[in-house]
């Protein structure tokens, strides 16, 4: 038994606190120190509304005391406010550091990215971030003694208090209806802002649909896809290269007309390129499966996707041999029912080191698996592309061109020009990697008819308004994360056999173009006859001299 000294030690070393106080501190911590972005944008968003900002905090504040006094019981309290302190801490450092909000489409591509890939985020910044904002906090909150009161004093209490903040918040936004609903209704990304309510969200939005994956049924499309012999030509195999690029934005494309020479090679290759070109999301987890669907950017969602058989399934239906090669995070289950090859296992010293390879890894693999083709076939390669934040592994020493370049992940150790020299780089050498794939298919005319299609899955951010990186939610989204790079290349017999025109093709090429297209476009380019085929997405389907293809 302890006496009244040892007592009095321990209450000095471990102080008692109320539940409900304890609450109150809990949700001014989450409000007043995890939400820096938040209340910069409602500065600025309200500045013509005096007394705006402080009816804001007012209902904010409320609403979280009432939060965590829901949960403010036995057992209960301390686990629930280190999950709400850890998910804002999180939140606030990828929002504040880069403007990334994480909503469920952010949790997934977490979720599926390769060990190789997560370690870049965890950077020095992020340790002394979380140390300050997670670890001294939910130690703080685990080292004080919370006192709860009997359940039949602390149920009516807690319901009392619960009322009273959600009577607050409502008066104040009564108060100040007006500013809020038009800031509301306009701002959106003042929402996805709010810590730790969009990480939370997100991450249980992500579970449900997890959940239901398990018993998921591929629906066939497709399946009356035949090749058609259009003109009666040469019927030599015919070769689609279909490159999934990675982070291209095309505002550094100087083939759309960036005043640095990113794309040297390619400007020499006789492509067309489409300027006008944008994606169906912000991040790989929702591009990728998209581009490759038939639902385009406004029908789809996660589980239509996977729901939904997609263009290489249908090229599969129609005769042709499709292969996905992959240096990056997998086909996010694009090529469950084709061959899939994925070269970042290889190993390859000569491209690889921790677990990434640059894409320099396809150009000899290419060559050999040229000289085995015996059937049309349509070969996708899934980019490393530009990916971030460590763009500086993106390029060998010889691509180097723009210096200094951010040699870190710790973007914030580098000055934005350092960022876009970096990311530049990367593009150059992207371009190096893309003209090396078509003098490949030159090489291959005699025995092949060739072509390849590039498109980027989504741009990225290089500091533009204070955001870095990708995956914003696409409703607020800025033109660089949806702006993407598009062109093709095809031989002269490849155009022959598509009955193409040409010259109408580089008449078209300012158009509006979509990952919508790609689709109906590669099935338009292999000459796939099919009832899902729809020739008003289809790119080359106005230049074709003759009008019986996909009918």
């Amino acid at each position: 038994m302890k006496s009244p000294r040892q007592r009095s030690i321990r209450r000095l070393y471990r102080p008692s606190l109320g539940s409900i106080p304890a609450s109150l501190l809990v949700a001014v911590f989450l409000v007043c120190f995890t939400n820096r972005t938040f209340w910069s944008k409602a500065a600025i968003y309200l500045a013509d509304h005096s007394g705006g900002v402080a009816g804001l905090f007012v209902i904010i504040l409320a609403l979280h005391f009432a939060l965590v006094t829901a949960f403010s019981v036995r057992f209960l309290i301390r686990p629930v406010s280190v999950v709400l302190i850890l998910a804002s801490a999180i939140g606030s450092w990828f929002l504040d550091s880069f403007g990334v909000v994480i909503d469920d489409d952010m949790v997934r591509n977490a979720v599926q990215t390769t060990p190789a890939e997560a370690q870049h985020p965890i950077t020095p910044g992020l340790a002394v971030h979380m140390l300050l904002f997670a670890v001294l906090p939910i130690a703080a909150l685990l080292w004080i003694r919370i006192v709860h009161r009997p359940y039949r004093q602390k149920v009516p209490r807690n319901l009392a208090v619960i009322a009273l903040c959600l009577v607050v918040s409502a008066g104040a936004f009564l108060t100040y209806s007006k500013p809020f609903t038009a800031v509301l209704r306009q701002q959106k990304d003042l929402v996805k802002s709010l810590n730790p309510v969009t990480p939370l969200v997100g991450t249980a939005k992500f579970l449900l649909q997890t959940s239901g994956e398990t018993d998921i049924v591929v629906e066939p499309i497709g399946r009356d896809a035949k090749i058609v012999d259009v003109t009666g030509a040469d019927r030599r195999p015919r070769v689609t290269i279909i490159v999934a690029g990675e982070t291209a934005r095309a505002q550094n494309f100087s083939l759309g007309g960036y005043t640095r020479e990113t794309n040297p090679e390619l400007g020499r290759q006789d492509i067309v390129y489409f300027p006008n070109t944008t994606s169906c999301g912000t991040a790989t987890a929702v591009s990728i499966p998209c581009m490759f669907s038939n639902l385009t950017r406004a029908g789809y969602t996660h589980d239509k996707g996977l729901r939904t058989e997609t263009l290489l399934d249908v090229l599969k239906h129609a005769g042709a041999d499709v292969v996905w090669w992959d240096n990056n995070t997998g086909s996010k289950r694009v090529a469950d029912r084709v061959t899939f090859v994925d070269l970042v296992k290889t190993e390859d010293g000569r491209f690889c080191m921790m677990g990434e390879c640059q894409d320099g890894i396809f150009l000899d693999r290419l060559e050999d698996w040229l000289g085995k083709v015996t059937q049309d076939s349509v070969l996708v390669l899934h980019m490393m592309g530009s990916h971030g934040p460590t763009y500086y592994l993106r390029y060998p020493e010889a691509f180097r061109a723009f210096i200094p370049d951010c040699r870190t992940a710790e973007l914030g150790d580098c000055k934005d020009e350092e960022i876009v020299n970096a990311y530049d780089n990367s593009i150059l050498y992207t371009d190096h990697v893309l003209s090396s794939v078509i003098e490949t298919l030159k090489a291959r005319s005699a025995t092949l008819q060739t072509a390849i299609v590039y498109m980027s899955d989504h741009g990225e951010s290089l500091g533009e308004n204070g955001l870095y990186l990708h995956g914003a939610p696409y409703v607020i989204a800025p033109d660089v994360q949806t702006h993407v790079p598009f062109f093709v290349w095809l031989d002269d017999d490849f155009a022959r056999s598509m009955d193409l025109d040409r010259t109408c093709l580089e008449g078209t090429a300012s158009m509006q173009r979509s990952h919508d297209n790609l689709f109906h476009s590669v099935l338009g380019m292999m000459n796939v006859q099919t009832t899902v085929y729809d020739p008003a997405l289809d790119i080359f389907a106005t230049c074709r001299k003759t009008t019986t293809h996909g009918q």
